[in-house]
């Protein structure tokens, strides 16, 4: 490598150690090598001392060494301790901050305080957040003996469920993670400041960058990945990283300059926005602390606070003295942090600023999926046999169907009738993928082309009923709370087995006609994929097999069977050829699966790990589900994988309606996207609202309802590893919430029910609708939209009866219209209810059979606000939290 090479690859890794708080060098290589970080290039180590590495990292005599218990989970051990007070306060006067670091991830966050007396209250809102996002609780706070740890207030609130383990009196040793990581965050802090010749009111700033890079960075405690991965399965990106404190220009928006005033403003950069998708910028004109996105950087450059002026960082010659070691026991980063390093030779001015990594996905790893989709290409589904039959494994498909078909005995080879009409087929070809998007089988379908039957002739009973999502989200629920495991099977060729009364005959299929015997056709004995009836035929065939086994059907949901002995409990739950089991007896579920098997062709799954694109990890402490790869499918369909994000799906107080004056759009992919959005509600409620709302319009959308539906797009790519979180627990109460809006439909005045049912710790059935008639005031919409949150409530309540969970008290309904309650126990106010449709008074009369019972809760407790309308972002992100959605990384499932 030339010198030219090598000092432009020196002056490289120099700027990569600034822009990562002085982090050194052998940290970064690792970030590098194990692929830990995202858009990091290589980093060469350089020997040499850097200066602000050298006047901001101290040196202290390492802890004994020994061997700490560490946690196997995340939450297990939170280590928590307050730094201060600092001698200058930061500008929102603050002169402590606590940090709280997860023992199993190594994830900190940290909090800034005026006084130390704030500590309850702030450890209260970090519970509150970190156990709503992972799902989990705290289960051990390590503290010191300070007194702002140590106090009836704090032990009382620990008594719920947190050991809070305190160190022996002046021996910091045995907080030593905390402890250590202090340090460590005041180091890279100091080095920060230093460097740029920040003013000390700015530590603060410098803290919580500080955090936010060495929860990126590599630590001994957690193996070939940084402490946000381990905490939330993303990988970090590098991209969006600038060098703390450096000049900037913050573009102006058109709105708020003339058009003859300058573009951008200097500013001074202080770290990266977690709340908005932004840079916090120091605004040297305003004084003021401010986001912003659209930003240019001059890294080398620094501001010079006596002059107010923009000065070049001085070019500083390395030293000679050899590195110096630090290492303590129970350290984050102190194999990692030996050395010190030197500031760069040469200063340069860097490229405008990229966009972070929040507004614009990086150039990332590939994840499997991708690399599946990408490798798939030559694997494309077939549109016909003839382009299918040059392809060895379509062959060999069409060859497996035709073999299966054959072994079933579905037909026999017979005259053509010459009064009856003979069914032509057709080949389908479908490639079935697993979670990940790898190729689980390439399958080939025979289906007649039932349209030319005729009813009455060739077919009469059609209908087969399939499980509704709200039972398989209760039965998983179910599952959760008792720690059952749920299995999955696939029936092979289900319609085949499907018994039919009408004489039917079909075509033979192309490749496979045979030889000597061209005119002759297929009578079938069994049902067949594509006639009319054959799903009604294998339920039959199905429910009959059931039943013959000593399985009772649920009254309320047909493909519902359980089968009590003793004490002992079988599930299953039957969506066309899947099913789905579970059981507090391995072994009755054992000897139910081998008999299926023995009866039925049948793919055993195992675990349920995906079923009808619901990805499902099952874990000891509960059940996460979610539509991960859906979401990423969906966006990849339309074109938004590389989107803007936003933090909400509606935009407050927009009114939409059918004539709004703007150009009308293609309809068929208007109803496309909002069908497919409908689907992903299975496991995001926090979309209901928005997806009901914008399916108004299908008939004839206009460019203003297309726009919000993508917006929906643009606020899932930012959530789309959310799901719902099943924790077990000893709780299968059934809850409901009810709520309505009023007259907030612009076209016919009509309001909004929405509802939401949970079961133990998660949300289990919701719904947002429309209702039928126009109420005349807040308390008959609401009344109505109670009346269909107690129907759904008496169906739960019957499932839940036949799965073996009766309520035993009346389910709570909770809605905040007092008058509405009132209406439900006396028939009040005559002249302003007597008009109310008779069926909504079903209500009533469930109140009085003591089946539900209406309790008023208030607007700011309403759980069902999220379903009836748009709702400003912190309101938006409270209430998604507390119906149950939001991020969970999975770890050690069974």
């Amino acid at each position: 490598m030339g010198r030219t090479a090598m000092k432009a690859q020196e002056d490289q890794s120099w700027l990569w150690h600034r822009r990562l708080g002085h982090f050194n060098f052998q940290g970064l290589k690792i970030l590098h090598q194990k692929k830990m970080m995202t858009d990091l290039p290589q980093i060469q180590a350089i020997e040499g001392a850097c200066e602000a590495c050298l006047q901001g990292k101290q040196h202290k005599k390492p802890f004994p060494s020994g061997t700490s218990w560490r946690a196997k989970a995340v939450l297990e051990l939170i280590h928590t301790d307050v730094c201060g007070p600092m001698r200058t306060p930061s500008h929102e006067q603050n002169r402590y901050f606590i940090l709280f670091i997860d023992d199993y991830s190594r994830m900190t966050w940290v909090y800034f305080m005026r006084e130390k007396s704030e500590v309850f209250k702030v450890f209260k809102k970090f519970k509150n957040l970190v156990e709503k996002q992972s799902g989990r609780s705290i289960k051990v706070l390590r503290s010191d003996r300070g007194k702002e740890y140590n106090n009836s207030e704090f032990d009382k609130f620990c008594e719920e469920g947190i050991e809070h383990q305190t160190t022996v009196s002046y021996n910091p040793q045995q907080n030593g993670v905390s402890e250590r990581k202090n340090r460590t965050v005041m180091e890279m802090a100091r080095s920060m400041l230093q460097e740029k010749h920040l003013p000390k009111a700015f530590w603060a700033e410098a803290v919580y960058t500080a955090v936010y890079l060495l929860n990126r960075c590599p630590t001994k405690a957690v193996q070939n990945m940084t402490p946000i991965e381990a905490w939330s399965g993303k990988k970090p990106s590098a991209k969006h990283l600038r060098v703390f404190g450096s000049i900037c220009y913050v573009h102006i928006p058109t709105e708020k300059r003339h058009k003859l005033e300058e573009k951008t403003e200097k500013g001074i950069f202080l770290g990266y926005s977690t709340q908005s998708k932004g840079y916090r910028i120091y605004n040297l004109k305003t004084k003021k602390l401010i986001i912003s996105r659209d930003v240019e950087f001059d890294e080398d450059a620094m501001w010079n606070w006596d002059e107010e002026k923009v000065e070049r960082q001085s070019v500083m010659i390395p030293k000679e003295t050899p590195p110096q070691q630090q290492q303590e026991e129970g350290s984050d980063q102190a194999e990692m942090e030996r050395r010190s390093q030197q500031a760069p030779g040469s200063p340069r001015r860097p490229p405008p600023s990229e966009e972070i990594e929040e507004e614009t996905p990086p150039r990332r790893t590939k994840l499997l999926s991708d690399i599946y989709e990408t490798c798939n290409f030559i694997m494309l589904e077939p549109e016909n046999f003839e382009t299918a039959v040059k392809h060895k494994v379509w062959v060999q498909a069409m060859e497996e169907e035709i073999k299966m078909i054959e072994k079933n005995n579905t037909w026999e080879l017979t005259d053509r009738p010459k009064d009856k009409e003979v069914i032509g087929v057709k080949w389908i070809y479908k490639t079935k993928l697993n979670a990940d998007g790898s190729i689980q089988k390439h399958k080939a379908r025979l289906v007649a082309k039932g349209y030319s039957q005729l009813p009455g002739i060739d077919y009469t009973e059609t209908f087969a009923p399939v499980a509704r999502l709200d039972t398989i989200r209760a039965l998983i629920a179910i599952a959760a709370n008792k720690k059952w495991k749920i299995y999955q099977m696939d029936v092979k060729s289900a319609f085949l087995n499907g018994y039919i009364d009408e004489e039917i005959y079909v075509e033979q299929p192309q490749g496979f006609i045979a030889k000597g015997s061209e005119e002759k056709v297929l009578r079938l004995k069994k049902a067949h994929y594509g006639l009319k009836q054959a799903p009604r035929a294998w339920y039959s065939r199905i429910d009959k097999y059931f039943m013959d086994r000593g399985f009772r059907r649920s009254l309320s949901e047909p493909t519902l069977y359980i089968k009590s002995q003793g004490n002992d409990t079988l599930i299953v739950s039957l969506y066309v050829d899947d099913l789905i089991y579970t059981g507090n007896n391995e072994k009755m579920i054992q000897v139910f699966k081998e008999d299926m098997m023995k009866t039925f062709e049948m793919s055993d799954l195992g675990l349920m790990h995906f079923f009808l694109r619901i990805e499902i990890n099952q874990e000891k402490e509960g059940i996460f589900i979610c539509q991960w790869k859906y979401t990423e499918t969906l966006l990849k369909k339309f074109k938004m994988e590389s989107c803007k994000t936003v933090t909400t799906p509606l935009v407050t107080g927009e009114k939409y309606q059918k004539e709004d004056g703007s150009q009308k759009v293609d309809g068929s992919m208007y109803r496309s996207l909002i069908g497919s959005l409908l689907y992903l509600t299975a496991t995001r409620p926090d979309i209901m609202f928005a997806t009901c709302l914008l399916s108004r319009f299908m008939q004839s959308p206009s460019q203003v309802h297309y726009a919000a539906a993508k917006r929906i797009l643009r606020y899932l790519r930012g959530t789309k590893d959310f799901g719902i979180w099943y924790k077990s627990t000893n709780d299968a109460k059934l809850v409901g919430y009810t709520d309505s809006d009023w007259a907030g439909s612009v076209d016919d005045m009509k309001s909004t029910s929405g509802y939401t049912f949970s079961l133990g710790s998660g949300n289990i059935s919701w719904a947002s609708k429309k209702q039928a008639t126009v109420a005349q005031s807040s308390t008959e919409a609401e009344y109505i939209a109670a009346a269909a949150t107690s129907n759904q409530a008496i169906w739960l309540r019957r499932i839940l009866e036949d799965i073996g969970e009766k309520q035993e008290e009346p389910t709570t309904i909770y809605c905040d219209n007092k008058s509405a309650i009132a209406i439900t126990k006396n028939p009040v106010q005559h002249s302003r209810t007597k008009h109310i449709d008779i069926k909504y008074h079903s209500l009533r009369e469930a109140t009085t059979r003591g089946e539900i019972e209406l309790k008023y809760c208030s607007t700011e407790e309403q759980l069902a606000d999220i379903f009836t309308k748009a709702l400003p972002r912190n309101k938006f992100e409270e209430l998604r939290m507390k119906i149950g959605v939001y991020h969970k990384h999975i770890k050690g499932e069974y």
